[in-house]
Formats: structure tokens, sequence, C-alpha cells
């Protein structure tokens, strides 16, 4: 086990497979300013003497921000990384781009890193955006030809308008992010390292994030992707890392994290979480989800059944522009977190070819078995895959299930009953 060790590049002999490779690595803070700079003085001290900075002790006032963490990242994988806020999630980025050494460990990465870690990183203020663009991909790798070639993409990508020649001090922090992410995913990296981008900006912007990050994951990057949405880890990844207190709680797959993750959240924080996913975009897009609707077999509009009913779920939509595979789906959750998805994708319905205008999706369950609770509910449009998002919706309707008549529990479920003479 080394200490303070930089990102390496793996060596040939290295299997091609392993992207980025984390042995028992540890990072500390300290929560004293005046502290820290004392302790990083010393230090240096040690380390000129030839002396060990005994980097793996806590000293007055400092805290492991990660402690013992070990993982590998397959090349082509998305891995996502979930936590709450002060779990480490970007500390272990950084780490991984080098900005900061673990104090204890090694981290081995193969390829080239793109990072997006925090709003406006590497930007200079008092320069353009334009002239941010060409700094932050050659930060990032990029050599002038390459950024010329791509100038055009990056700008478009971003959005910013008019401000492409104004000092960058004077973005919102929308325009940080666009710019920043614009530059990131058209440096072409091997590993990109994306930290709560999708969460910030508007509901169009966070689509066209969607979209760019399915066809970077067609050409095989390794993508290490942290956010707080459950949507966003459960379709964007397949293995996921649950962090909390610096201490790897879990990896395997994003199904078990985030169920894990939830169990231990405090209610109100979960009951937070589903208010505060609400919102719909505003720009015309390719396809637009309108509503949602519960109704019964006389197609009346309902908002309650008892569990074990026939339910019919009709989704309003207007398609814009036609739709390669398009993907329907809605998910339930109750305040434990996810419990159901109806998804046209997972159940193998295709839809090949859809009319322009507004059109009915419907689907029926003919017994919705779900536990006595009241549901959320999420709606997605997306094409060819559930990755590829074009519009989202998400908890901006409610169902009530009721207890069944005759249920001695929260659900009823159909049964058969035989007699035979022995």
């Amino acid at each position: 086990m080394s200490s303070k060790s930089t990102p390496q590049q793996f060596n040939a002999s290295t299997v091609n497979e392993i992207a980025i490779k984390v042995e028992h690595v540890s990072k500390k803070y300290c929560k004293s300013l005046k502290r820290s700079m004392l302790y990083g003085v010393e230090d240096i001290g040690r380390n000129m003497a030839g002396l060990s900075s005994h980097s793996d002790r806590l000293r007055k006032n400092e805290f492991w921000a990660l402690n013992d963490i070990s993982f590998d990242v397959k090349r082509g994988e998305t891995l996502g990384i979930i936590g709450p806020n002060g779990a480490g999630k970007t500390t272990l980025l950084k780490m991984l781009n080098g900005i900061f050494w673990p104090d204890k460990g090694k981290i081995t990465v193969r390829g080239r890193v793109g990072a997006l870690i925090e709003v406006g990183a590497g930007f200079h203020p008092l320069l353009t955006g334009r002239e941010n663009v060409y700094i932050n991909a050659a930060i990032l790798g990029m050599t002038k030809a390459e950024v010329d070639e791509k100038f055009d993409y990056i700008v478009e990508f971003a959005d910013i308008g008019d401000f492409l020649d104004t000092p960058v001090k004077f973005y919102s922090s929308g325009m940080f992010v666009r710019l920043g992410f614009a530059v990131a995913v058209h440096c072409k990296p091997d590993i990109l390292l994306v930290d709560e981008v999708l969460a910030v900006g508007d509901k169009d912007f966070q689509i066209k994030c969607y979209q760019k990050i399915h066809a970077i994951k067609k050409r095989r990057t390794t993508i290490l992707l942290v956010a707080h949405n459950e949507y966003t880890i459960r379709e964007q990844t397949e293995r996921c890392l649950y962090i909390n207190n610096g201490t790897l709680k879990f990896v395997g797959p994003s199904e078990e994290a985030i169920s894990l993750y939830i169990k231990e959240m405090l209610e109100s924080k979960t009951r937070k979480f589903i208010a505060q996913g609400n919102g719909k975009a505003q720009l015309p897009k390719k396809a637009e989800i309108v509503s949602l609707k519960f109704v019964d077999r006389d197609s009346h509009q309902i908002s309650f059944i008892e569990s074990g009913q026939e339910l019919n779920i009709v989704l309003e939509c207007i398609i814009r522009e036609e739709l390669r595979l398009p993907v329907f789906g809605i998910n339930f959750y109750d305040n434990s977190g996810f419990m159901y998805c109806a998804n046209s994708d997972y159940e193998n319905v295709t839809f090949k070819k859809i009319p322009l205008g507004q059109i009915k999706i419907k689907i029926t369950i003919p017994h919705f078995h779900l536990p006595t609770n009241n549901y959320f509910c999420s709606t997605i449009i997306a094409e060819e895959s559930v990755e590829n998002l074009i519009d989202w919706q998400n908890m901006t309707s409610m169902f009530v299930v009721g207890r069944a008549r005759n249920a001695r529990g929260s659900i009823k479920l159909p049964t058969k009953w035989e007699m035979e003479r022995v």
C-alpha cells in the first residue's frame, strides 16, 4: 500500500478491461483552516527531511473524508456513485482526476480523463467563454487543432447565445455548467467523471445531457456518474457505489444500492425528495408528455382503486418529430422508494411508427397488486432505450391503492383451491 499516490497509468501487462482501480484509498481533511495550514507546513518540512508525514494518522481537528475505499471499474462501464451530501463523493472524483492525493492507498487509471466536477472548475473569471473553451479543453488534453474542429459543436451544445465573448464572471451557474459540460463531453475522453451536472440547469438541458451521455456510452467510454436523482442512477448505470460518512457501504447492482440508500435515509428526507421532484420543461422538443390519467373500464378518470383490481393507465403525448423506436414508461414510488415500473422497453413492446400529433398510450394491468398506500408517479418518453430521454415528468401525479375487500392484509392475491380424495 503506497502513501500519497497520484492516479497512475496501467502498464502494458494490465488487463485491458480494467479502466480504474482504487485500492484501500483514504483522504483526510481538517476542520480548522489555521490548523490545516500548520499541518501542511509541518508535512512539507518532514518530507523535505526525508521523514514520514504520518498521513495514516488523524491529528487534532482532522477527520476521514474517505476511509479505506476499494473498487474497480471496467472499460466501457457506467458506474453510479450515490450518498448524502458530505458523504465523500466529490472528494473521490477529485482524487480520480488527480486534483487531490490520497493520504493512504493507491489509485490507478487507464486513458484520458475528462471531468466536470464543479460548476466552472478550471475557468478563469476574467477571460471570455471563447477563451475558456480553449483553456479548459487544453487541460483535458485536447490540441488547438482538435478544439478548432469541434468549436462550433461545443458552442452549439452550450447554447449560451451572445455571451460567448463575455467574461465568464458574468455567467449564471447554469451557463457555467452548459459551457463546462460541452467542453468535457467533446474532448472524447476514455474516462468521464460527472458530478451532479444533470441536476443543474433547466429540464431541457438535463435531457440534452442524458442524450449526450447515451451517445458517449455507445463509444465504450467509462463513466463515473455522481447523482442524487434515483432515476438517473437506475437508468444510466447497472452498478453503483453507495458512500456514507466517508465509508463504502455497498458496491454492486444499482437497484440494490438505491434500495439500501433509501432505507438508511430519514423518512423526512425521503418526503422532501419526493415533494421537490417536480417541474416540466417549457421549450419544444421532439415529443412531450401532456398528461397522465388513471381510468376505469368505462374510461371514467379515477384516483383510487382497491389492491388487485384492474388498472388502466392513459398517457397522453404530443409527437412533434418522428421517433426511432420510442419507449414509454411509468414508475410508481411510495415513501420508501421505487416500487413498480411499467415500461414498453422492459416488456418488449415495440412501437415502430407513431403518427405526428397528439396520441394516447393505454396500459392495462389486469390485477394491480401493489400494497395499500399513496403512490407518486413518474413518466418518461425515450428513444431507442430508456437511457436516451426525450421527456420526463418526475413525481407529478399521485395515486391511491386501498385495501382489497375480504383481504386480511395490505394486499389480496388471487388463489386457486382444490381438494382431492387421498
